[in-house]
């Protein structure tokens, strides 16, 4: 059925075991670019309104970004399977809900907040049995490449030269640029090499091997997997002094209050502030240094004469950074951000260009997820796909059609660092239940008339909760879900499968 999705008015422009153990091969000469190469951009706590193609009034400049949007088909209702990153970096590389395996919370952090209750047990790595996408693809006879954020695992055994990538360049257990000068070099990334000169900015450099990578294989007409995972715009606020220069005045030409409170996203005894106006002159030039690192591996594409022959896909893991850390964005009138399960925390910019399949500067409305990036791609590729994964593939949206598909999941068994509540929630159409797991109770919001999830519907329909949470709590079962554990001595929490609940939450 038709998704549709609110028009809010000033913001939102009109308008993918290998058969035991590896994929199925078809019979091809791999040099004969039979099969398309494949571009992936995925940038870190990039939130939906941080790119002018989805907010005209963004505060940040993303040409480049924005221009490849008039190429492309953009997806409205496009969302990361978790709020937080490396979830949703498990399922951009498997196709699968990071429930399936304990994966539903950053990986390997010290930073963990506490609650009434213990966190669900957690999984810090991608497990060595999944079948990555670059293990698929590079099966195929791909040549395979990854650059900047992994995250995925504290030793190298899990690192990305490991699991299917020819090339590594600066991918290992960090998730953050957390070693040498962080954004500005010396570097000093174990798996970033050779360092670089002094003054060279980290963005720039993924984006220059991205781009040679892209050249010399283009030369040779070897398809190609480029996975570019910018460690940017995730903190630390570190921006280009001659782009912080260029916004520190503009910033003071937004006027209002910058921050705001609200209680009703956040628990009742701990309302936390909430950025509610796009104005932070280092984020800002964090955001546009991103994109001219986008814009110059794109320039590559056109360069090497195959831009006819690549399918680009540009996404980010989670939302914007809005209730915590710095505050550096605002995701409004989307609700929350970075840690929650509402919209702003998991609602993500999400566009694809498919030569001869998506039509320049074209809409969707399906909802889409981070799951789905690994059945897309594989069968671009040629690539059978026949062990199980959760996502679909998007080839009929991206021919203008609906997807087979009737609902969509989110897991989040944890006290996030942002404030974010333990929680679920499952989309059906336009209509979208968060259930919170300290009590059970449940919120239902209509998005197509209440993107910014302020009107909770959950006594006017309860057939619809019922229907909704049932659902979801199937779905709890058919992932093997955790929940959230009692302390020592404390009490027990709420359990879906243990405590009915009342009528309506």
């Amino acid at each position: 059925m038709p998704r549709n999705h609110c028009l809010f008015a000033s913001i939102l422009i009109a308008s993918a075991a290998f058969l035991a153990s590896s994929p199925v091969v078809a019979d091809h000469d791999a040099s004969s670019q039979e099969w398309p190469n494949v571009l992936v951009f995925v940038v870190d706590d990039l939130g939906y309104m941080d790119i002018g193609a989805n907010n005209p009034e963004c505060f940040y400049d993303t040409p480049n970004i924005d221009n490849f949007a008039a190429t492309a088909m953009r997806f409205t209702d496009g969302y990361a399977a978790n709020p937080v990153c490396s979830p949703t970096r498990y399922s951009l590389l498997t196709g699968k809900y990071p429930t399936r395996v304990g994966a539903t919370n950053f990986f390997g952090g010290k930073r963990k907040r506490a609650g009434k209750f213990r966190p669900a047990e957690l999984t810090n790595h991608m497990p060595l049995s999944e079948i990555t996408l670059a293990q698929a693809l590079k099966g195929k006879g791909y040549a395979t490449f990854f650059a900047g954020k992994w995250h995925l695992g504290e030793t190298e055994e899990y690192y990305p030269q490991n699991r299917g990538f020819d090339i590594n360049q600066g991918g290992f257990k960090a998730g953050g640029p957390y070693t040498g000068n962080k954004y500005f070099s010396p570097f000093k990334n174990p798996q970033l090499k050779p360092d670089s000169p002094a003054g060279d900015h980290l963005p720039d450099r993924l984006a220059r091997d991205t781009s040679d990578f892209i050249r010399n294989n283009a030369e040779k007409k070897q398809p190609f997997l480029a996975y570019l995972s910018f460690y940017s715009v995730h903190n630390p606020a570190m921006g280009r002094e001659d782009l912080v220069k260029k916004y520190r005045p503009k910033s003071k030409t937004i006027t209002g209050k910058a921050f705001g409170i609200e209680e009703q996203i956040f628990e009742n005894k701990r309302p936390r502030k909430v950025r509610i106006l796009q104005k932070h002159a280092v984020y800002a030039a964090m955001v546009e240094a991103m994109d001219e690192a986008v814009g110059k591996v794109l320039k590559q594409i056109d360069d090497s004469g195959i831009a006819e022959n690549t399918v680009v896909i540009f996404t980010s893991d989670n939302g914007g950074l809005s209730t915590s850390e710095g505050t550096p964005t605002s995701n409004m009138p989307l609700r929350g951000g970075k840690g929650w399960v509402y919209e702003g925390g998991i609602r993500e910019p999400w566009i694809i260009r498919y030569p001869g399949i998506t039509r320049p500067g074209s809409t969707s409305e399906q909802p889409i997820s981070s799951i789905d990036l690994y059945p897309t791609v594989c069968s671009a590729a040629g690539v059978a796909t026949e062990h199980e994964i959760d996502g679909v593939n998007l080839l009929p949206a991206l021919q203008g059609q609906s997807l087979n598909r009737d609902a969509l999941y989110w897991h989040y068994p944890h006290y996030s660092n942002q404030g974010g509540i333990p929680g679920g929630a499952i989309r059906m159409g336009n209509m979208k239940l968060i259930e919170r797991y300290e009590d059970g109770q449940v919120h239902l919001y209509d998005l197509r008339n209440d993107i910014g999830e302020q009107e909770d519907l959950r006594e006017q329909h309860p057939e619809k909760v019922n229907e909704m949470r049932n659902r979801l709590h199937q779905w709890y079962k058919e992932v093997d879900a955790n929940f959230l554990r009692s302390k020592e001595d404390g009490p027990q929490p709420w359990h879906p499968f243990t405590v009915k609940a009342t009528e309506n939450g």
